[in-house]
């Protein structure tokens, strides 16, 4: 259901499952007289059951395309604000940020905006977004295609300002990026062009369509007809973002919210509902460390110290403190690995005298290669620091 219905009386913050999938069908036979009635009866109600159960599954993806089973009473928060990091090469578009669901105890937690590779040349993001379903309010997957469909009217920023794409547009195979929107150094990237955007939408930072303050949109016809195109869900580099973002209680919006600080901490770089002013590079802002693009494992940043585990225990905090010393040797010799493999991949190609292009593409390899050893490292590195706990502190 789009904006515009009726929401009934708030009810408790709960997780509303269901499952169209697995559907209770009931007897359509009687007891059979004999051998043969009971065989005819059983193909019978075979042939009906499987011809209902196609029917239910073209209907749900014809209506419901991308949209989690789930349904939350609680509206989700309102869209963060931050500062869009450096186009890290060619063929990488932006996707925004947005806020999704993990559990009852986790609640909301905010999924970072990021730069990801295009799946296929001329494909575009539609993102994702939350609308009031009737009774509760369900999330929307996005997805890849050729052309931008509905995403709620939410205004995302960066060129996703609620109808469409103004961030740039595919050209002779390559994508074109749009300087008053995004964040991209001409210097490396050469196929831009500066066209000012005016958007009608107030200034919002509203996160979901219909229901109680959301954002009033309905898809219009050409959208409508966008959502019956070939599309590609999201790609494995944006799972494994969310997943990220899933197991960091820092993302959540109890934290957040609660502590206004956080938002504003470099590493917890935010999606933002900006103006396109706010995120043009020539506006004299000095680039940050922040914002220069990890490609290699020498340019990761220094490894945050590990708190010194307090767990009650002496005997195990002696333990956890040797499993740390040994996990970061290992990982100190899966960087200097990574980072040989790539120095003799640039050997190769200098070798071959390789074109612009083809640095760019091996750039582009090297940077994805680094940023999932990034975080397969951040993962133990939680997964250890919450060992160290102490018992209370767990349970609290």
């Amino acid at each position: 259901m789009f904006a515009g219905a009726t929401e009934p009386q708030p009810v408790p913050a709960e997780i509303m499952l269901f499952d169209p999938r697995n559907p209770q069908p009931q007897s359509l036979t009687g007891d059979a007289k004999d051998h043969r009635a009971k065989g005819n009866s059983m193909r019978i109600f075979s042939s009906i059951r499987s011809s209902l159960f196609v029917l239910v599954l073209l209907a749900l993806s014809a209506a419901a395309f991308g949209q989690i089973g789930i349904s939350i009473s609680l509206a989700p928060p309102e869209l963060l604000t931050y500062d869009q990091p450096l186009c890290p090469g060619d063929g990488y578009l932006w996707t925004p940020g947005y806020w999704a669901y993990g559990d009852a105890d986790a609640g909301y937690y905010w999924v970072p905006g990021a730069w990801v590779m295009a799946p296929e040349p001329g494909f575009l993001w539609t993102p994702g977004y939350w609308g009031w379903g009737g009774n509760g309010y369900a999330f929307n997957e996005g997805y890849w295609g050729l052309h931008v469909g509905f995403y709620g009217g939410i205004s995302y920023g960066f060129g996703y300002f609620g109808n469409g794409y103004e961030g740039g547009r595919w050209q002779d195979g390559h994508f074109f990026y749009n300087r008053s929107v995004n964040n991209v150094n001409i210097t490396n990237i050469h196929n831009v062009y500066n066209e000012t955007v005016i958007h009608n939408n107030t200034e919002t930072r509203i996160s979901y369509n219909g229901g109680t303050g959301g954002i009033d949109r309905r898809p219009t016809a050409q959208e409508q007809s966008f959502s019956q195109e070939r599309h590609i869900p999201p790609v494995a580099a944006q799972n494994e973002h969310v997943q990220a973002a899933r197991a960091n209680p820092q993302q959540r919006a109890s934290v957040i919210h609660g502590s206004p600080a956080a938002a504003a901490r470099p590493e917890n770089a935010r999606p933002e509902n900006a103006r396109p002013e706010d995120a043009r590079p020539e506006s004299g802002h000095p680039e940050t460390a922040a914002a220069r693009p990890v490609v290699h494992p020498n340019d990761l940043p220094a490894r945050q110290p590990f708190a010194a585990p307090n767990t009650g225990n002496a005997g195990r905090d002696q333990k956890l403190q040797q499993q740390h010393t040994q996990m970061i040797a290992k990982q100190d010799q899966e960087r200097q690995q990574l980072q040989q493999k790539q120095d003799q991949d640039h050997q190769r190609q200098t070798s071959q005298n390789a074109d612009d292009a083809g640095k760019q593409r091996l750039e582009q390899q090297h940077q994805q290669q680094t940023q999932k050893l990034q975080q397969k490292h951040t993962q133990q590195e939680q997964k250890l620091q919450g060992k160290a706990q102490p018992a209370n502190a767990k349970h609290a």
